[in-house]
């Protein structure tokens, strides 16, 4: 038994050694892969948030435009670049990443604070300070159920008897849900996107 002992031990050894020694390359190339992802959301929030400045748009308001368009496609659109530019996946991604690449990842989840022409910083249009106020493309809160709390949803169909066509701003994953208008509360005129 001394023998068999000694020899599961050395085959363990040199497996260990083996899968161990790997190690710092597969740490690496996570790393890479991380630091990719990044540079590609980069690229991609820079370019749209160009576009938006272009119209004298910052990206709330041009995420609402997506939001209010007839066109199936474009209202898709907007949801897939909210989905894009969605700030906890960045958080997510980041969390990942040694401490002298957080501070690159952080640069992409800055919104700008002045990305208009004017000169002066855009406030949310989509965040209604009043119930004849909500629109398509409007930020409300809606609940499943009240003892879950309140989330932020985002109006994307106005129905007749005062229904809204909602879709959760942070769980595009899920599918569009109705609510009467009165089944959803109004943010605070004051709240920060």
């Amino acid at each position: 038994m001394g023998a068999t002992a000694r020899i599961i031990a050395i085959v363990a050894g040199l497996a260990g050694g083996t899968v161990f020694s790997q190690a710092p390359e597969f740490a690496q190339q996570y790393r890479q892969r991380i630091g990719g992802a990044i540079d590609e959301l980069r690229v991609i929030v820079e370019d749209f948030n160009t576009q938006a400045a272009e119209h004298h748009l910052d990206r709330q308001q041009a995420l609402s435009a997506y939001a209010q368009s007839s066109d199936d496609f474009l209202r898709d659109r907007g949801v897939s670049m909210q989905s894009t530019i969605k700030q906890d996946l960045y958080k997510q991604i980041a969390a990942h990443l040694p401490e002298a690449d957080r501070a690159k990842a952080e640069e992409v989840r800055a919104s700008p604070a002045d990305v208009s022409q004017q000169g002066h910083t855009a406030t949310p249009s989509n965040v209604p300070d009043g119930w004849d106020k909500v629109v398509v493309g409007s930020l409300v809160l809606a609940t499943e159920d009240p003892l879950e709390g309140w989330f932020e949803a985002t109006v994307v169909e106005l129905k007749p008897d005062n229904v809204l066509r909602l879709q959760w701003r942070h769980y595009l994953d899920l599918p569009p849900f109705n609510r009467r208008l009165e089944d959803v509360a109004l943010l605070h005129p004051s709240v920060k996107l």
